[in-house]
């Protein structure tokens, strides 16, 4: 397990943070269509691309983030552009989308065609070109955790018979890409990670049985998963992970409280940091945080919704981060948006002016309870 110091990373998690996508701007949606109708080529698609994330970097900067990523500009979904980028994973399109509350995403799949490694990665380029550009920030990146592969996969016949298989080569491919993202002076990473709201809720345990599985056996296995990819990470560098119930047009995939999973996720998942979702009742209660059980694990309150452009009273977040502390000390509590923005490109249903008015609601509300510089 990592010690992150000062030193490190500057604090981050920062006590005023955000989960990493935003919105993507017009001209860079356009643009996409363009290239997927050959219109343009990919080098201009780039130039484009890089043009909007200079701006975006440059706009998490003035609104006061210490962190800042390239928004998954370059990406359609925040999980299946990286996972199609290792060794063995290929996308496809699926018969239908996934189905959130009231809409379904476009159709898209992935499946594991070979041996899973890591041999390079197109996302190592994305971060180069972000660490370059972030000045005296903190680049961030953020991947989906090595279970969205075991979760979101299908698997050809012959290449694995069992779960077992599958991660002990998962697990040294995303070791493989931490070291490479790592060289590239990336010392703040995330992920991402919706499987652990499927065993939130008595259907999502259901849907687990349905599939031949053991509910409590798949959670250990993906604890394990997360905990070995990250094992060989360098001291100075901080991993946290993103526990999502799905973020897609402003609506959601899963409900339920971390109580089910409670011990496994606050004190066996050997992370730096969790970026929770507490925006709506859907989360639960803040009981399940009693399960903290070190006094270096950082808790971010995802208490500001990314959903909708209505700012939440800040008062009353103020009261919601003094009921946390109930259960985990206030220096180790940070405050953000449950989620990004924009987990894929399509984008929630708020402005672009209202989405930097969350991010700021952030900052200057995590200002007056750890009263930051």
């Amino acid at each position: 397990m990592s010690v992150v110091t000062e030193k490190n990373v500057k604090r981050a998690p920062f006590k005023g943070d955000h989960v990493g996508s935003f919105l993507r701007p017009e001209r860079l949606k356009a643009a996409r269509n363009k290239r997927a109708k050959g219109e343009i080529t990919e080098q201009e698609l780039r130039q484009v691309e890089d043009e909007e994330i200079v701006k975006l970097v440059e706009k998490q900067k003035e609104s006061g983030l210490k962190a800042v990523t390239d928004g998954d500009f370059r990406r359609s979904w925040w999980h299946f552009d990286f996972l199609e980028g290792l060794d063995g994973v290929e996308g496809y399109e699926a018969e239908s989308g996934l189905k959130f509350d009231g809409v379904e995403t476009k159709a898209r799949g992935i499946k594991i065609t070979g041996k899973v490694g890591f041999t390079d990665h197109v996302m190592v380029e994305h971060f180069r070109f972000l660490k370059r550009i972030a000045g005296d920030a903190v680049a961030k990146l953020t991947i989906p955790s090595p279970n969205m592969l075991l979760f979101r996969a299908k698997r050809e016949e012959g290449i694995y018979e069992s779960d077992e298989a599958l991660v002990e080569d998962l697990v040294e491919a995303y070791q493989g890409f931490i070291e490479k993202i790592y060289e590239e002076g990336c010392r703040y990473l995330q992920l991402d990670d919706t499987s652990w709201a499927t065993f939130f809720s008595e259907e999502g345990r259901a849907s687990i049985e349905e599939k031949g599985q053991n509910p409590e056996k798949a959670a250990e296995l993906c604890a394990r998963t997360v905990n070995e990819s990250i094992a060989n990470r360098p001291e100075d560098m901080l991993v946290t992970m993103h526990i999502c119930r799905g973020n897609f047009r402003s609506t959601f995939m899963a409900s339920g409280s971390y109580e089910a999973l409670s011990e496994t996720i606050f004190g066996g998942l050997d992370v730096d940091g969790l970026f929770l979702e507490f925006d709506d009742e859907r989360s639960g209660g803040f009981e399940p945080l009693r399960h903290v059980n070190r006094t270096d694990l950082f808790v971010v309150l995802g208490l500001i919704t990314s959903k909708f452009g209505e700012l939440e009273d800040p008062e009353r977040v103020k009261a919601r981060i003094r009921e946390a502390s109930d259960y985990v000390p206030l220096e180790q509590l940070c405050l953000s948006p449950q989620c990004g923005f924009a987990s894929t490109e399509e984008g929630n249903e708020i402005t672009e002016d209202q989405q930097w008015e969350k991010v700021r609601h952030v900052l200057s509300i995590a200002e007056d309870v750890w009263q930051e510089g």
